[in-house]
């Protein structure tokens, strides 16, 4: 199989090719392996190569038999191989069992053949670490695919795979998605289980994926929605597939808007033009839309947040200095991770209660907003996809650089709504614009029914980078 002819099939298009034997689960992965020694040593997307491993699982029948897939390197467990989650301390920790999701993944036949990069525990919007390296955005090399899933987004984007998974902990879908021109659903707290693993940060991070097209992304949820026996946050089967979700009429939906940055001054001109113009995509598609102001304390969300993240980094850490009997040194993570592990050994019990409690509580008050409206619109990120390095240059301006580039995504993660990037605006230079969409709790399908529309009114699918 050629690679134009892949190129041109989603996921879900490449397993009806199998399923009706007009290519092989071999040729799928010779295509996708040729792509990645093609153009990986530009992105460094993919930065641990399984296709060895791969070549030799037997064929499992399922409805993704023989599609080429990635894992990133933090949140899904492979057996037999490191989970570095972007770090030297865990480079070399291999880990005896799948994870829950892994399981599923492989008894939909998918062929996982690697592994994608991530910044060191998923902490930055942007990919770049000590172990694992600077990964690139097939869109333009000098700029970030985003993070924490830019191995993900860019190894999608660069054509190696149709889809690949991903992790979200305050927008770590949605942010490589919209850097890197694709579909990110970020699902709802509860949709998909982190099995054998507790909760990620406080029940603000949950797994799906970063895919092309609409329909991977609801067919991928279908496969990975299961609920496990105790897990600590629970959301039931939906009642029809989201694959056929997304494949209906959204109905009229009422739909806010908003053009503001909610934890920065402002948006890039660019971004506010894109999110005028889907709002008046909407109108044209026959949704009701009006402008809103989202309420709540950002400021006290924001630094909740931060509680919540250092502390469950520290306990990480300490369990993993526990299992191996001799504490975390200097040197073994960044130094930025350090500090955050410093600052979350010295939080309290009751420092991190009452974080959960002010997350809480600002969850509450935007599930008000949304019993008046069926979505809320608003820009994916502050700017098109940032210079690699920027943030990072300058240490008085890291925390104001992190939030004008990602301030409207971590309140959703809180929250635990499900919220969407779809990929329907491009700046002047040339770089992908993601517009927002956020549902209430558990409405991935009212989304899923959006996105479908969305994307026919304004198809992606064939605008891809050429590197």
């Amino acid at each position: 199989m050629n690679f134009e002819d892949y190129r041109g099939h989603d996921a879900v298009g490449l397993a009806a090719l199998v399923a009706r034997r007009e290519v092989s689960a071999g040729e799928l992965l010779n295509t996708a392996v040729s792509r990645m020694a093609e153009v990986n040593p530009k992105i460094n997307a993919v930065t641990m190569d399984l296709s060895e491993r791969a070549r030799s699982e037997p064929a499992v029948q399922g409805a993704f038999s023989g599609v080429p897939f990635l894992l990133k390197d933090l949140g899904a467990n492979l057996a037999g191989t490191p989970t570095t989650m972007g770090s030297r301390l865990f480079a070399e920790v291999v880990v005896p069992t799948d994870s829950a999701l892994t399981i599923a993944y492989k008894a939909a036949g998918m062929s996982i053949f690697g592994k994608t990069n991530t910044p060191e525990f998923g902490l930055w919007p942007f990919t770049e670490s000590d172990l694992l390296g600077v990964c690139r955005n097939p869109w333009d090399l000098s700029r970030t695919p985003g993070g924490s899933s830019g191995g993900a987004a860019a190894a999608v984007a660069a054509g190696i795979v149709p889809a690949a998974h991903a992790s979200d902990g305050g927008g770590s879908i949605r942010t490589p998605a919209s850097c890197c021109g694709l579909f990110g659903m970020k699902p709802s707290r509860g949709r998909v289980s982190f099995a054998p693993a507790g909760e990620g940060w406080g029940g603000a991070s949950i797994q799906h994926a970063v895919t092309r097209s609409v329909r991977d992304s609801a067919h991928l949820l279908d496969i990975a929605c299961h609920p496990q026996p105790g897990d600590p946050y629970f959301m039931a089967m939906p009642e029809r597939p989201f694959i056929e979700e997304a494949a209906l009429e959204p109905g009229r939906l009422k739909i806010g808007f908003t053009l503001a940055a909610m934890q920065a001054p402002g948006l890039d001109p660019e971004c506010e033009a894109a999110v005028r113009e889907t709002a008046r995509l909407c109108e044209e598609l026959g949704h009701d839309v009006e402008e809103v102001r989202i309420p709540g304390d950002v400021a006290a969300m924001q630094a909740a947040a931060g509680t919540v993240i250092a502390a469950s980094i520290a306990a990480n850490l300490d369990a993993e200095a526990e299992r191996r009997g001799r504490p975390i040194e200097a040197g073994e993570i960044e130094g930025l991770t350090m500090a955050t592990y410093r600052r979350g050994a010295a939080i309290g019990g009751a420092a991190y209660v009452r974080a959960l409690q002010t997350l809480h509580a600002y969850a509450r008050l935007e599930a008000q907003l949304f019993e008046t409206y069926d979505v809320v619109l608003l820009s994916t990120l502050g700017s098109p996809a940032i210079p690699i390095g920027w943030v990072l240059e300058d240490t008085k301006l890291i925390s104001e650089r992190l939030f004008a580039f990602m301030p409207n995504t971590q309140a959703f993660n809180n929250t635990g709504q499900p919220a969407m990037s779809v990929p329907l605006a491009w700046s002047k230079g040339g770089l992908p614009i993601g517009l927002q969409f956020v549902a209430r709790m558990g409405a991935e399908a009212t989304l899923f029914r959006l996105a479908g529309q969305l994307e026919q009114a304004k198809p992606w699918f064939d605008h891809v980078p050429r590197l």
